[in-house]
């Protein structure tokens, strides 16, 4: 069957949300449930020397204070603790005394209720011996490792620069980052049906509950991964926490289960976050604005610890034609905790670098920043030479320039001005993101009533992976959208790999249509006929059989039969962008519209334009949300958002809502999304790829550039502060 056209449906799980019968991880009822909180350490890098708990112990309530003497036997497992279940260094506190960066837990209270165990933890008192450390990139202590070069190359970069008469060379910086989803990351673990099972807002349950068994000395079978709901995860939960394995051990010990909710201010120094960047751009191109070479140098921040990989270089020189082309990374190892994947989480920050540097190149050429991008335009990916599975990034630049009113573009810094005064600025910039995906065991079940369960591999993050699933049954089998089950996130329904990296969507919507084309085939084989239109619960009825059910594994491109028992053991693994005999990735172009007030230097983005090229649309109310979230985060990076670190304590000052400023609705004008809508049919089943991640990438690029538009300042660093503009 060819996959149709998809119907502009409410989410699948619309309902449930609204009235509160989604259950997240933390709203799961356990009698007896106990209350953690951990006690953060208040040092950047030292050792403990001594931890007085007799207070703590004499609040009301107060059952348990755990120290590291009491978890040293969890075992430092680096698959279990590296970034997408990648080997690290391996680090995890409260298994000894020393202490590795600011804010790790250093002690675990267990109370019968909430407010004891906060005024227990608030009672322990820790003695430590501090040693020098490094908390930013500029500090002295901070250390560099060598500089990989060359990282991707393509022909002779250096000597097409130097040859070339249009060049530009330029630096723009990023700040730290941090995710702040509104669902706090938390950890509950409870004995049910002799199975220890954890409870957490996870993107990868099944990689989550393996390293959790090999952390405590514990059978894999013996530990059980649910992530019912994930209250947005982005990145920020797919491994790991510093708070689960001591929460599973603690409900271990006490035979009772225990949950942690981890309040938001300490998340800023626990979980991941995106790292400082710096990036060096230079851009050769010939008089027609063709581009002869892209030189694109990168410094990461990162911990003294578990390796977080810098990949910056991926996807920029697969944007244009570049006729060569050399990147080169390298990392600055400092005392925090590890950074991780943050939303387009190397792509974002690449996106500003070289967009921004795109657009400082048409000015000096006198061009029009899209014809530049339309010049420039290839079906071939500049580095290996493969072609893109698909590539409608021109049709994205024509319909957005035509949608946004691109022709009252002018380069002159400026020129348009609002009937207020206020000055107005255009910007475009493009993004782009791998498509990839995962194998995934799925198990469908049709009864005859038309009750549709399906068991399958996926976390439902807000992104609406249920709606993307529930569409493919629908198309195929014309079930009830009311009479289906849908069970993700539970390794006890079926092996999970991780849901990230924008694969989703391209991973589970070819399980289920895979599944229920099997489960049509089958019931074509009873019926001894090909099937009608009708719905196929109806001719299921008509064989007098209860129910139909298959199972079904999808291996994707480039992969073989490994793949499904790599996932079958919780390891993560993925495919792509790279396939045999293509490349593929999703497309996106922005278009921003900003007022700058002249005397204040406030900057308003009044209208944004994105047109997505992301295949087939799944569920466009869904795709739609996806893309303005990206671009509000798109908004926060380039206006807004930065950590503010304290190089004295080596902590992050600014770490609440209150002072770390993400966008409200006050700072949001209208935001235009549309699709090219176009299947990938040589990716997938679906035909569809993932644009969750792309939804960001070039976002902030787009405004900064609107920004110079607006004012002629050519700000490199992010965010934009009204003192850049005075």
């Amino acid at each position: 069957m060819t996959p149709n056209r998809n119907a502009d449906r409410p989410r699948i799980d619309a309902h449930e949300k609204v009235l509160g019968r989604a259950l997240y991880a933390a709203d799961q009822p356990f009698p007896g449930l106990l209350h953690a909180m951990t006690v953060p350490a208040t040092i950047a890098k030292g050792r403990i020397l001594s931890i007085d708990t007799a207070a703590a112990l004499q609040v009301p309530g107060v059952v348990r204070v755990f120290t590291h003497a009491d978890f040293s036997q969890i075992r430092t497992t680096p698959a279990a603790r590296g970034a997408y279940g990648q080997p690290g260094k391996g680090y995890q506190p409260m298994t000894a005394p020393q202490v590795r960066h600011r804010g790790e837990p250093v002690a675990l209270v267990v109370a019968e209720t909430l407010e004891a165990v906060v005024e227990g933890a608030e009672a322990v008192t820790v003695r430590y011996a501090e040693d020098p450390f490094s908390a930013r990139m500029e500090d002295d202590l901070a250390s560099p490792e060598p500089e990989a070069v060359g990282q991707l190359a393509s022909g002779d970069a250096e000597a097409a620069f130097a040859a070339a008469v249009h060049t530009i060379d330029v630096e723009y910086r990023h700040p730290q980052q941090h995710h702040n989803p509104i669902e706090l990351i938390s950890t509950t673990a409870a004995f049910e049906d002799g199975t220890l099972r954890i409870y957490e807002g996870t993107q990868s349950a099944a990689a989550f509950a393996g390293g959790l068994a090999g952390m405590m000395g514990m059978e894999p079978q013996a530990l059980r991964g649910v992530s019912p709901y994930t209250g947005g995860g982005f990145g920020q939960k797919n491994g790991v926490q510093e708070q689960s394995v001591l929460v599973a051990s603690a409900a271990l010990l006490l035979r009772r289960p225990v949950k942690l909710v981890m309040p938001r201010g300490q998340l800023f120094h626990t979980a991941s976050y995106r790292p400082q960047s710096r990036h060096r751009v230079r851009l050769a191109a010939d008089g027609d604005g063709r581009l002869l070479a892209g030189i694109y140098e990168t410094v990461q921040q990162n911990s003294r610890y578990d390796g977080f990989a810098s990949d910056h270089g991926a996807t920029p020189p697969r944007m244009y034609g570049y006729g060569a082309w050399r990147g080169s990374e390298r990392i600055v190892r400092v005392d925090t905790q590890t950074p991780g994947h943050q939303r387009a989480p190397h792509e974002h920050p690449a996106s500003h670098a070289t967009e921004c540097a795109l657009d400082e190149l048409a000015g000096a050429l006198g061009m029009d920043p899209v014809a530049l991008r339309l010049a420039n335009d290839t079906q071939r990916d500049p580095i290996t030479g493969k072609p893109f599975s698909s590539r409608h990034l021109a049709d994205c630049l024509r319909r957005g320039a035509a949608r946004f009113g691109w022709d009252r573009w002018t380069n002159q810094p400026g020129a348009l001005v609002a009937g207020n005064g206020d000055r107005i600025g255009l910007g475009v910039a493009c993004g782009s993101y791998k498509a990839a995906m995962t194998p995934s065991v799925t198990t469908l079940r049709l009864s005859a009533g038309g009750q549709c369960r399906i068991a399958t591999s996926g976390h439902e993050m807000g992104q609406g992976i249920r709606s993307v699933i529930a569409a493919e049954l629908i198309d195929v089998l014309g079930v009830d959208p009311d009479k289906l089950d849908i069970r993700i996130g539970d390794t006890g329904h079926a092996p999970q790999h991780l849901t990230a990296g924008s694969w989703g969507a391209g991973s589970a919507a070819p399980a289920a249509r895979a599944a229920a084309l099997k489960l049509r085939e089958e019931l074509s084989q009873l019926t001894g006929a090909a099937l009608s239109d009708e719905p196929v619960p109806v001719q299921l009825a008509r064989t007098r059989r209860p129910y139909l059910e298959v199972s079904v594994d999808t291996v994707p491109l480039g992969k073989d039969r490994q793949a499904i028992e790599q996932l079958r053991r919780g390891m993560p693994v993925t495919t792509g962008p790279e396939y045999p005999d293509f490349l593929a990735f999703s497309w996106i172009a922005h278009f921003a519209e900003v007022h700058v007030e002249p005397s204040t230097g406030r900057v308003r983005v009044r209208r944004v334009v994105s047109v997505a090229d992301c295949g087939r649309v799944m569920n466009r109310r869904t795709a739609e949300s996806q893309v303005r979230g990206g671009v509000v985060w798109g908004i926060g990076a380039a206006l807004r958002e930065a950590a503010e670190i304290d190089p004295r304590f080596g902590g992050v000052l600014n770490n609440d809502l209150a002072e770390y400023v993400v966008p409200v609705n006050a700072d949001i004008g209208a935001i235009d999304v549309d699709f090219i809508d176009e299947p990938d049919s040589r990716l997938n089943l679906s035909g569809v790829k993932g644009l969750g991640e792309v939804a960001m990438v070039g976002a902030a690029a787009a405004i900064v550039n609107a920004v110079h538009n607006a004012t002629g300042r050519r700000i490199r660093h992010l965010p934009i502060r009204i003192e850049d503009l005075l």
